[in-house]
């Protein structure tokens, strides 16, 4: 278990050049946007404008602040996403255009390389506290907002807005979150 601190995350730019990404954790460590096997991100989206592309990847999206955007996906019908909407997942090989609603926004970014893993976004907003077992041997909470205490296998300790609490292979352990915060559960699954 690691605590992965809001200042150290690592700011780039996009696949396509048209933002800035600040990338939260990938494996394997060290990983570029062209081999990672799974990636979690956070973007600030300024302006309309297609998605990067990313062959063989699944991605999951959810929006953190803004008033949202609509996504026209190849082939189907617009999907507006706010942040009430739930985590949206979609392939992120093909291609996909943003229009935003009103103004910028950031969004939460959770890729993972379709032939060999699969992954899981939950919201969950704690008004006291949260429990529940960890579904995947890679788990990752990302405090959104407030913060939290967590507890897990007789370790305990805190995060604040913008850290990851990232729990890797105890899967079925029971996690404590207490507090107010607005978190997200990332479960990373192998395939």
């Amino acid at each position: 278990m690691q605590i992965l601190r809001a200042a150290n995350h690592r700011r780039m730019p996009w696949k396509n050049g048209g933002g800035e990404t600040v990338e939260v954790a990938v494996s394997p460590e060290g990983a570029t946007l062209g081999d990672f096997d799974w990636r979690i991100s956070m973007a600030t989206v300024a302006f309309d404008g297609p998605f990067s592309i990313f062959p063989g990847i699944d991605r999951t999206l959810s929006i953190l602040s803004g008033s949202g955007m609509t996504l026209e996906i190849d082939g189907h019908e617009p999907v507006d996403l706010a942040q009430q909407s739930p985590p949206f997942a979609f392939a992120a090989d093909i291609a996909v255009t943003a229009q935003l609603m009103a103004g910028p926004i950031t969004d939460l970014n959770v890729m993972t390389r379709r032939d060999a893993f699969m992954h899981k976004v939950e919201r969950l907003h704690i008004e006291r506290s949260w429990s529940g077992s960890l579904p995947a041997a890679i788990s990752l909470v990302l405090c959104h907002e407030g913060e939290a205490s967590f507890e897990l296998a007789e370790e305990n300790g805190m995060i604040y807005a913008g850290d990851v609490l990232m729990i890797e292979a105890h899967c079925r352990a029971a996690l404590t979150l207490a507090g107010a915060a607005t978190c997200y559960l990332i479960s990373i699954t192998a395939i």
